[in-house]
């Protein structure tokens, strides 16, 4: 059975479409789109935005009916389902893809880009190579939004990186494994929405995100200290089946393609204010926030050196270049 089936669609998919009344157009299209976050994620929320932009631009002929939280595919799955045909469109944090061609995982390289200047150069340098990426795939991209600096948070404190040596380290993707192991912790793959039980059962001790991801876990229930280190700034993208795509009417086209850049335009905008608001919000529920030690960001750096030459080296002329354009 088409998995689409099995799954009832979420508040918000139920709230989009009702808003759309009975005027809807006669021929309207409706899109199924898997997300991997919850609805309080501020990704989530932009999404829901540029959905009900959409169809209220459209006058209905497109309705985007949101699966959140990976209530209709988990996320290591989303870019197959868009990939295949199964959804139209879907989001997905975009290194995942990095097992695939490390241009995919630029964004994740640790202290490569850690400040919001520095992730738009980064951005404008890897879209390109990207964009022909999905090409190939039958996919292309809609818009791409940041995540907040990425921080480590821990159950005691850590003052260097042999203190991370033998914890057990949350990871998500091919390269938070390699920073596991370059700074002798376990790594174990736990998804966002199970991060809470991860550490609640003792299978996680420490894990590197983004203040809004702490936020949303509610991490003080579960860990004490977050320290500051902005090891990198990755990227969620919203991608869509070209081959649907073009089934809509060129002008249906040009508006999903005008509320995207919206969309990618808000988005940037609303992670630079979730970094600071919900740093605030980690310390008032109790969780101590500092600035690294001087011995852990040395520390850290000499991973994030050895893990950039691993990706030359592996990312060949293509990554050679890739870093060109962004450096110069």
């Amino acid at each position: 059975m088409n998995k689409i089936l099995k799954h009832a669609p979420t508040a918000a998919g139920v709230a989009l479409a009702a808003s759309l009344g009975a005027g809807q157009a006669v021929h309207a299209a409706t899109w199924d789109m898997p997300t991997p976050y919850p609805d309080s994620t501020f990704h989530t929320k932009n999404i829901a935005e540029f959905a009900a932009d959409v169809a209220a631009a459209t006058d209905g002929e497109l309705q985007i009916r949101l699966h959140t939280a990976g209530s209709l595919f988990k996320h290591p799955e989303i870019s197959k389902a868009v990939r295949s045909g199964q959804v139209p469109a879907g989001e997905f944090f975009l290194s995942l893809l990095a097992n695939e061609d490390p241009a995919f995982g630029a964004d994740s390289l640790p202290f490569l880009a850690t400040d919001y200047d520095q992730a738009e150069r980064l951005w404008q340098a890897q879209k390109p190579v990207i964009e022909a990426l999905l090409k190939q795939q039958g996919m292309q991209i809609l818009f791409s939004v940041p995540w907040p600096p990425q921080g480590l948070y821990t159950t005691r404190p850590i003052e260097s990186v042999e203190d991370l040596k033998g914890l057990k380290f949350r990871t998500y993707n091919a390269t938070l494994e390699k920073f596991a192991d370059l700074a002798g912790a376990a790594p174990t793959q736990v998804e966002a929405p199970d991060i809470a039980q991860a550490f609640s059962t003792g299978r996680v001790e420490a894990m590197i995100t983004s203040p809004s991801t702490g936020v949303d876990s509610s991490a003080w229930d579960f860990l004490s200290h977050y320290t500051d280190i902005q090891a990198w700034i990755p990227k969620n993208i919203v991608v869509v089946n070209t081959r649907m795509f073009r089934k809509l009417d060129e002008s249906v086209r040009d508006v999903v393609l005008e509320k995207a850049a919206e969309a990618e335009t808000r988005g940037w905008a609303m992670s630079r204010e979730e970094t600071d608001t919900n740093l605030e919000v980690l310390q008032d529920n109790g969780i101590t926030v500092s600035q690294p030690s001087e011995a852990l960001s040395t520390g850290l750096r000499k991973i994030g050196a050895t893990m950039l030459e691993q990706w030359r080296a592996e990312a060949g002329d293509a990554g050679a270049a890739l870093l060109d354009v962004y450096r110069n």
